[in-house]
């Protein structure tokens, strides 16, 4: 299945069907993105903001407000709210990644400095939390300050376990529910709590975010070895360099005998890394079939996301989300 061919890009149908609500997001953003004495945030956060991103994430929350019949005007603070949590993870993450490139363009970090990103990335956190704190709603802020500190739990746990080949698929599982599933899960869940849904829609709205989160990430993971980097925006191989233990990995060290754990051991342990270890790298997945258990992963992933949405009711937008649960995966084809 080709991405072509899956329902015209259901992000781009959402885009559509929300677009009066993300232009309020978009206005948002760029009023509270803004700094009357520190120039370089808004020069930074607009690098980022504005360079062709989805918005993926704020549409969740504008489609489960509107899902679950929101009526009122927090929904827009809260997309906001979400774009900024992620806007800031990105320009950190760039930085420990010592990362040159992000969607196809040079990151943050390589225009200005480290320090630039990392003070950005702090001011935009404050600036979500004042947004969030404008609602009203305890509860939102509760969601999304637990999810802000599950993303930074998770980053660092990955720091830990990302080079170590104990690292199985419990720890990478409870890692990728940090690092991404955490704000796919807060940001489809407030969209249902400022509505004030029924608890059972609500907890619907949590597992799809959830779910979605964990294929989007497990996908992003097995395109780095077998992914096109025109489509990408990164080179393939870039997570094999950086020595980041991901689920093709992990697969096929849980299976390797031990001339082929020792090729682990040095090439993400040790980081002694040399011309062709890539290629060997892809092949040793191919032979224990890693690629395709982890494929395998992610469609059970993307079921479950749709699964979660049988709770709602029927609607155009239930619908989009359905087939962004397919697009997700579709990547892979």
């Amino acid at each position: 299945m080709s991405l072509d061919h899956v329902a015209a890009k259901p992000h781009e149908r959402l885009a559509t069907a929300l677009s009066a609500e993300l232009a309020e997001v978009n206005t948002l953003i760029r009023v509270r993105m803004a700094s009357k004495h520190a120039p370089r945030i808004p020069e930074v956060t607009a690098h980022l903001v504005e360079a062709g991103g989805k918005r993926l994430r704020p549409m969740l929350t504008l489609a489960a407000a509107r899902m679950c019949g929101y009526d009122g005007p927090f929904h827009v603070h809260l997309a906001a709210t979400v774009e900024f949590i992620h806007t800031a993870t990105l320009l950190h993450d760039d930085v420990v990644d010592e990362s040159g490139q992000r969607r196809g363009r040079p990151t943050a970090n390589l225009l200005w400095d480290n320090k630039s990103s990392v003070l950005v990335g702090d001011y935009l956190f404050a600036r979500s939390f004042q947004l969030m704190v404008e609602t009203g709603s305890l509860r939102v802020l509760d969601i999304l300050a637990n999810a802000s500190a599950t993303i930074a739990e998770g980053e660092v746990l990955q720091l830990s376990a990302a080079r170590d080949l104990r690292t199985d698929e419990a720890i990478y599982l409870q890692i990728v529910r940090g690092k991404t599933a955490a704000l796919f899960s807060a940001a489809t869940e407030v969209g249902g709590v400022i509505a004030n849904a029924e608890e059972s829609v609500i907890r619907s709205l949590f597992d799809y975010g959830d779910a979605l989160g964990i294929a989007f990430q497990i996908v992003d993971d097995l395109l780095d070895y077998q992914g096109d980097s025109k489509a990408t925006g990164k080179n393939v191989g870039d997570d094999f360099r950086e020595r980041k233990l991901t689920l093709p990995v992990i697969k096929a060290v849980a299976k390797a005998e031990a001339t082929e754990r020792a090729f682990w051991s040095r090439v993400i342990e040790r980081g002694k890394q040399e011309d062709g270890d890539l290629e060997h790298a892809i092949s040793l997945l191919n032979h224990h079939g890693a690629l395709e258990e982890t494929r395998q992963d992610a469609l059970t992933w993307s079921a479950n996301a749709k699964a979660a949405l049988q709770a709602l009711p029927a609607s155009d937008l239930r619908d989009m989300l359905t087939d962004l649960a397919d697009y997700v995966v579709a990547r892979l084809s």
